[in-house]
């Protein structure tokens, strides 16, 4: 409105009058509700904005398009966190062409609030939301890695794995740089959210009426559309309340990790072989030397994926000959892992101990009990057991509840090569090592060796080759190979080569076991090798099983023939039919086969 009255000169008593009119006209309005007054005083703003010179109003228009550029992200980035799906392949922008129910209501509610309730309110919704799309992000990353959900409960601790994958593939700087961005963008996320939802509050205040209509008109489309089932994208409803059902969902999981704590210790109080003395144990085995081999995502679709088959199923078959004009055969079925894509000391402990393990605070609670592991059982009935674990490169208390006479970790293998990505070194060196520093002498007593094979480990890159045993040596060797072989930031910028890696990793570490047992093996060698899980889902796709090879290869007869009643299949390669288990199910049928 004017300060003027029209037609009239503005002499200074004018001006006083007029500026009292104004003032009482001001005065009045602030008596209406705050919406009204808002706006008035906007209009008021706009009115006096007019009438200064041009070199005052420009600053403020800009100003005013500051202040509606930055809600229009802050509504962007309220939206993106309600919308935001939790598995990566459904990340497209249709999933952001939704209307979110969660936020039409939780809009309504900071409307309907008084001043200061609104602002803790809008805060405290903020905050939540960015917690929620943390979630939503740890959601993703899951399952592609792990092929499940994060546990808000007991997965925090898988953190650290994730760190020292990171230092054992990039390097140091690399992992302390992947913290500190973790970290801030972290405190981004729930400050710039928390300030979004705020700033979205209090301008839906100053606008109420618009606001509140605005809503009614989203909440009606988002009924119509819920009712018509309307999709912008195939598969993607317009309708969502996909953050209310994420958030229940999560709700319940930590209501089921905190009760499974109990249901896990009534498994674990069951063991038949608890008190079996050891003369009674493994008896079908005396005078045999076991080995325990892991071969790192060894999965169902190395053996059966069209992609992988043809050439890991040739070295396979082409193993069973070898070992057969050796002297050997060989029996193979499937076992189910707890785990997929990651997370092996999870199926190393399920298959040893009896019990599935298949999150963290099993694990936990599992080291800490006096349970009947397979290498303990060995330990009972008279066998040194030994760990070489050349991925073990820091303390790792948990070695005393398995039952180990010597562990052998990176640290005490002697090795003088390169890495191989995650791999301190190749599967060839380490199965040397063991040969040197075990077998190879001379009256040595029965053994019982666990081995995880890392060269099949993810990122896949660097590979190494097989060469002449006799050439290994200390492992300097292995410096040009690492050196010259394809690098992980060339291979992963390729789907088609990431798998192609996978696969000759696979291919590698499975012709290192069968050329070692050609070469140094004996009558007395009992050899298990078996997958620990499937690899993640850039290898297998979405829904791939968990299923994993398991094979037995024995020089004496009588040993395959009290598994005969098993079922599995000739060969170290199990078909379609060959009989599947859990992997917690193989202690109990293997202590029963081989002892009294």
């Amino acid at each position: 409105m004017s300060l003027f009255t029209p037609g009239a000169a503005p002499g200074p008593e004018t001006e006083s009058e007029d500026r009292e009119s104004a003032g009482s006209e001001e005065a009045a309005e602030l008596q209406s509700t705050d919406a009204d007054a808002e706006q008035n005083d906007a209009k008021t703003d706009s009115a006096e904005a007019d009438e200064k010179d041009d070199g005052g109003s420009a600053p403020r228009r800009w100003r005013s398009v500051v202040g509606w550029a930055v809600t229009v992200a802050a509504v962007a980035l309220v939206l993106f966190g309600l919308l935001l799906p939790d598995q990566l392949v459904r990340l497209t922008p249709g999933a952001f062409a939704r209307i979110p129910i969660e936020g039409v209501v939780g809009a309504g509610i900071l409307l309907v609030l008084p001043g200061r309730a609104r602002t803790v309110a809008a805060v405290a919704a903020g905050t939540f939301l960015g917690l929620l799309t943390i979630v939503k992000c740890l959601d993703m990353g899951f399952n592609e890695v792990l092929v499940r959900p994060f546990d808000p409960v007991l997965d925090w601790v898988m953190l650290r794995p994730a760190v020292e994958f990171v230092d054992g593939t990039s390097g140091r700087s690399a992992a302390v740089g992947v913290v500190i961005a973790v970290v801030l963008l972290v405190v981004a996320v729930l400050v710039l959210m928390a300030l979004s939802v705020l700033r979205i509050a209090r301008v839906a205040a100053r606008y109420h009426r618009p606001a509140a209509g605005g809503l009614v008109v989203l909440a009606a489309a988002w009924a119509a559309c819920t009712a018509l089932g309307a999709q912008f994208v195939q598969g993607v409803p317009v309708a969502s309340d996909g953050s209310a059902t994420l958030t229940m969902a999560h709700a319940k999981q930590v209501g089921a990790s905190i009760d499974d704590r109990k249901k896990f210790a009534a498994q674990a109080a069951v063991d038949p072989f608890r008190d079996t003395p050891g003369d009674k144990l493994l008896t079908g085995l005396r005078g045999k030397d076991v080995m325990l081999n892991f071969v790192e995502s060894y999965g169902r679709d190395a053996v059966e994926d069209p992609e992988f088959a043809p050439q890991v199923d040739a070295v396979l078959d082409d193993g069973t000959r070898r070992l057969r004009a050796a002297g050997y055969s060989a029996r193979s079925a499937w076992l189910t892992s707890p785990t997929a894509g990651g997370g092996s000391w999870l199926a190393h402990s399920t298959l040893l101990s009896g019990l599935w393990i298949n999150n963290q605070q099993r694990y936990r609670t599992l080291v800490s009990s006096d349970r009947l592991t397979l290498n303990r059982a060995f330990q009972r009935a008279g066998w040194r057991s030994v760990g070489l674990v050349p991925g073990v490169s820091r303390a790792w208390p948990e070695s005393r509840f398995f039952g180990f006479d010597k562990v052998y970790d990176s640290d005490h293998l002697g090795y003088r090569g390169s890495p191989f990505g995650w791999a301190t070194m190749p599967d060839q060196y380490s199965l040397l090592t063991l040969h040197r520093t075990e077998f190879a002498k001379p009256d040595h007593p029965p053994l019982m060796v666990e081995m995880p094979m890392l060269s099949s480990h993810a990122p896949w890159a660097p590979i190494p080759h097989m060469i002449d045993w006799d050439a290994v040596g200390d492992g300097s060797v292995y410096k040009q190979m690492a050196a010259s072989a394809d690098q992980q930031g060339y291979v992963w910028k390729d789907k088609t080569r990431i798998r192609a890696q996978y696969r000759k990793s696979i291919e590698y570490t499975l012709t290192s076991l069968i050329s070692y047992v050609e070469k140094y093996g004996d009558k007395n060698l009992v050899l298990i090798f078996l997958g620990d899980h499937q690899p993640a889902p850039v290898i297998t796709g979405e829904k791939a099983s968990r299923d994993v090879p398991i094979t037995i290869v024995a020089h004496d007869k009588a040993v395959l023939d009290r598994v005969s009643g098993w079922n599995w299949q000739d060969g170290l390669r199990p078909g379609k039919q060959a009989p599947l288990w859990a992997m917690s199910d193989f202690r109990n049928r293997f202590l029963t086969a081989f002892s009294s």
